[in-house]
């Protein structure tokens, strides 16, 4: 019986090349097979062997055409078929990206995994953009949620937990459903004038930003008709964006808080 390989479960960072870390530099090269997602920009693929199988698994909002379980199954297969298998995703797999369901699948085969983390997208915006995720007398914390649920299902978040304003709040993958969250956050108690900032392809060349109000986000980010994954920092931490329309930074000046802005 053939010796079952291995496999690497790879965070890709968020698209720039440069933020790749070296131990998953070091698996990439290894792959003789690589699986991966949608969002792996394509100078990191280039970085696996030329004769590396490649095995394309990506989703995207509504179409999901390999299953979960499916990538599973191809993980386990490739591994048992005695392959070296990097399964590649963007950011870190263990941040919204599934990474641990397919680690459950592998351990129970029997199959050895390792993971190298990845630079996560709310950590390469924060850097490009210079908004930090927490910063003093602005906000003493980070969530992270995501903007979907599996099989689109409807979104069922802790509401009035996310609702807290010395609290900046991130959300993946919320394109389709910034406006539910936007006007439940309000109803929650989160200022209308609550600055937004939504950056779609976040450390690409393709990347692009606005900034908005929580009231406005929703219009404004489907006016701006963006194009690949959309980041949405929520806080006043915005407020440190270089840009910062005056409106936005007018909401804060009200606020004891203003002073400690540039502390």
């Amino acid at each position: 019986m053939r010796k079952p390989g291995q496999v690497f479960l790879v965070g890709a960072g968020p698209g720039d090349l440069e933020l790749l870390t070296l131990k998953a530099l070091r698996m990439l090269k290894r792959a003789q097979a690589v699986v991966y997602d949608r969002l792996v920009s394509p100078e990191i693929l280039a970085l696996a062997p030329p004769l590396a199988r490649r095995v394309p698994v990506g989703k995207a909002p509504k179409a999901h055409p390999v299953p979960q379980e499916r990538i599973n199954d191809i993980l386990v297969e490739l591994a048992l078929d005695g392959l070296t298998v990097v399964r590649l995703k963007g950011g870190d797999p263990l941040v919204f990206g599934r990474g641990s369901e397919e680690v459950a699948a592998l351990n129970a085969a029997g199959i050895p995994v390792e993971i190298a983390p990845g630079i996560t997208a709310a950590q390469g915006v924060a850097a490009a953009t210079g908004v930090p995720l927490t910063h003093r007398g602005l906000a003493n914390g980070l969530r992270l949620v995501t903007g979907h649920c599996r099989d689109d299902q409807p979104l069922d978040l802790d509401w009035s937990g996310l609702a807290d304003p010395d609290t900046t709040l991130v959300v993946y993958m919320g394109a389709a459903n910034i406006a539910e969250i936007a006007t439940r956050l309000i109803g929650q108690g989160m200022p209308e004038s609550l600055p937004v900032l939504a950056v779609a392809s976040g450390t690409t060349p393709r990347e692009r930003r606005l900034v908005s109000r929580l009231d406005r986000i929703a219009d404004e980010a489907s006016a701006a008709q963006f194009f690949g994954p959309v980041l949405f920092v929520i806080g006043r931490v915005v407020s440190l964006y270089q840009s910062c329309p005056a409106e936005v930074l007018a909401m804060l000046a009200t606020r004891p808080l203003r002073e400690a802005v540039y502390a």
